[in-house]
């Protein structure tokens, strides 16, 4: 069996929150986020990462976090570029925005060749939800081949009071399997309730806080690399020629469409923990906070590596 791989999506790294520099570290000793969801993720058994990067910030992101993380897991790196479309697709004229996070995962196709697990880059995840998707990755067997996992958690713990936040809403069936999955872009807090924007860009829909979302922490077995070819695609033909320089290829919804057409199925192991992260520069302040406090409840040692 091989060992899962952890994948972390970093192409996007500073675009909201105001570039690679700025991302300052949240403790006296300088660690980032992706520090503390590495040391969880080699704590749980992961023994290599593979960083998703644009080519343009290689050298900075290198010296802040990949040299440093090298010494402790092996490290590969993998370049996200709006450029990399199939040969027979012509890229619109003008596009420079990415083509989103089911592009950013086919982009490793050359690079995995096991079952692997997905995160954010700039997002708090949790020691517990490390552990659950490891264990849920072992069982590589041909018969577990389309059978994935996510980790889910409650909508209230993963919003902001910054602004909107982009999640995947869940709906599962009563042994945690996930029946439905829809990514909302624009999901915000609303005294104790949320909301999110319609398709139309005008309408806001309340959405209960205790709904279930994901948090781009999925499990997959190597099966989902030949399924994100054919629907990247199918997107390519049918739907980016409508929005060609704004479109963008989600992961949830290659998942809702792998769901829909009874090809896989995925696990929803779900985290009462509370998110964080720095998806503003305003988020900071909270998130040094919750950093210290997990120390000080003896989660995490004053210096991780």
């Amino acid at each position: 069996m091989k060992k899962p791989v952890l994948v972390i999506m970093a192409a996007g790294m500073g675009s909201r929150y105001g570039g690679l520099k700025q991302i300052d570290s949240v403790d006296e000793q300088g660690h980032i986020i992706i520090d503390f969801s590495i040391f969880d993720a080699v704590r749980a058994g992961f023994e290599k990462v593979v960083f998703i990067i644009k080519k343009e910030i290689e050298k900075d992101f290198k010296e802040k976090v990949g040299d440093r993380i090298s010494k402790i897991v092996e490290v590969e790196y993998v370049f996200q570029e709006v450029y990399k479309i199939p040969e027979k697709f012509t890229l619109p004229e003008g596009r420079q925005k990415p083509w989103g996070t089911g592009h950013a995962i086919l982009c490793c196709k050359d690079y995995i060749d096991g079952p692997f697990a997905v995160i954010n880059a700039d997002d708090y995840y949790g020691r517990e939800a490390f552990e659950k998707i490891y264990t849920a990755l072992l069982d590589d067997s041909e018969e577990k081949a389309n059978s994935h996992a996510m980790v889910g958690y409650v909508l209230s713990n993963t919003l902001t009071e910054n602004g909107s936040v982009s999640r995947g809403v869940c709906q599962a069936d009563e042994q945690d399997y996930l029946q439905e999955i829809v990514e909302r872009t624009k999901i915000v807090k609303r005294g104790e309730g949320a909301a999110y924007l319609e398709e139309d860009g005008e309408t806001w829909t309340d959405i209960s806080p205790e709904s279930i979302v994901s948090m781009n922490l999925w499990g997959f077995k190597n099966s989902i690399m030949k399924e994100l070819e054919t629907s990247f695609d199918k997107f390519l033909t049918e739907e980016m020629p409508g929005n060609p320089l704004k479109s963008e290829f989600f992961l949830p919804t290659v998942v809702q469409q792998l769901l829909k057409a009874d090809k896989a199925e995925v696990k929803v192991l779900q985290s009462k923990d509370k998110w964080f992260g720095v998806t503003y520069k305003e988020d900071k302040e909270k998130v040094v906070e919750a950093i210290a406090a997990l120390k000080a409840q003896g989660v995490y040692p004053k210096q991780l590596w």
